[in-house]
């Protein structure tokens, strides 16, 4: 199957599918953490202060991983350059800031972030698949796809410069079916959503629902990098992604037994999102 980007040009501006994915991925995002702090009697107000800090962190957290670990300064400005990890840490230091700012302890805003974290990154996947970015190694399964129009394009040129096996006899130009990892983790990550969400009302202490979280990341990220078409292997087949994963993993799992008991106080009243603003009676 040959799979061409999704693009929309309106006068001079280009729309691509990653950029829409994006936008809908906060947005629901966003909507998810809503439906938790109303399933809690607590104002949404808060869903919306934490999509905006998500968004500002991320991007910079996604554009200066990239930068730094490539040193290559001019993708700070371009439509590229995004790394999920960078991402992740950058719009979690920045909720996290903003949330201290409003006195909403940190174990909370993890907590209720949880399975909104997932829910994102799948849709976001689903935008690097229109735009036809971070595809696996080739294949010979029946779904694999040709992206003659990639970033980069799927040739086998551009997979011996990465030290991926071709067929012997393949042309540098000869665009090659390949794993669509992206649409396998939108898949992985559905799932994770639904997990998180299905157990949402734990009898853990808060923050607990995020090492759940941080534990199924790890892994998923781990196991589809082992077909992630990539330029950064390290040890023999392993990535710099996976090296990140099992931290990731390892942090979720001490994290988890440090929260696995329930709290005294499993939400916090001194959080200034529990009361909704009162309405003046005239």
């Amino acid at each position: 199957m040959t799979v061409y980007p999704l693009i929309i040009h309106v006068g001079p501006l280009m729309i691509t599918g990653f950029g829409i994915m994006m936008m809908v991925a906060f947005l629901m995002a966003g909507w998810t953490i809503q439906l938790r702090l109303r399933g809690m009697n607590l104002s949404s107000a808060y869903a919306e202060h934490i999509v905006v800090a998500a968004v500002i962190g991320g991007i910079l957290g996604s554009k200066l991983w990239y930068v730094i670990l490539h040193q290559d300064y001019s993708q700070f400005f371009s439509r590229g350059g995004l790394v999920w990890y960078g991402g992740f840490v950058g719009g979690a230091a920045a909720v996290l800031f903003n949330g201290w700012r409003e006195r909403v302890p940190a174990r909370f805003t993890l907590e209720i972030s949880a399975a909104a974290l997932p829910l994102g990154h799948g849709l976001g996947r689903v935008g690097c698949f229109l735009v036809q970015d971070d595809y696996g190694i080739p294949t010979s399964l029946p779904w694999g796809m040709r992206f003659p129009q990639g970033f980069p394009p799927s040739t086998a040129q551009n997979m011996r410069a990465w030290n991926i096996d071709v067929p012997a006899d393949a042309l540098p130009t000869d665009v090659l079916a390949v794993h669509p990892t992206q649409l396998y983790e939108v898949a992985a990550l559905l799932f994770i959503f639904w997990l998180l969400w299905r157990l949402r009302n734990h009898n853990h202490g808060t923050g607990w629902l995020f090492s759940a979280y941080l534990i199924c990341a790890g892994i998923e990220r781990f196991l589809v990098e082992f077909i992630r078409a990539k330029d950064d292997r390290m040890l023999g087949m392993f990535t710099l992604a996976q090296a990140t994963s099992l931290m990731v993993l390892a942090l979720g799992i001490v994290l988890m037994g440090a929260w696995w008991n329930k709290d005294s106080a499993q939400i916090p009243t001194e959080a200034a999102i529990l009361k909704e603003p009162k309405v003046k009676q005239s």
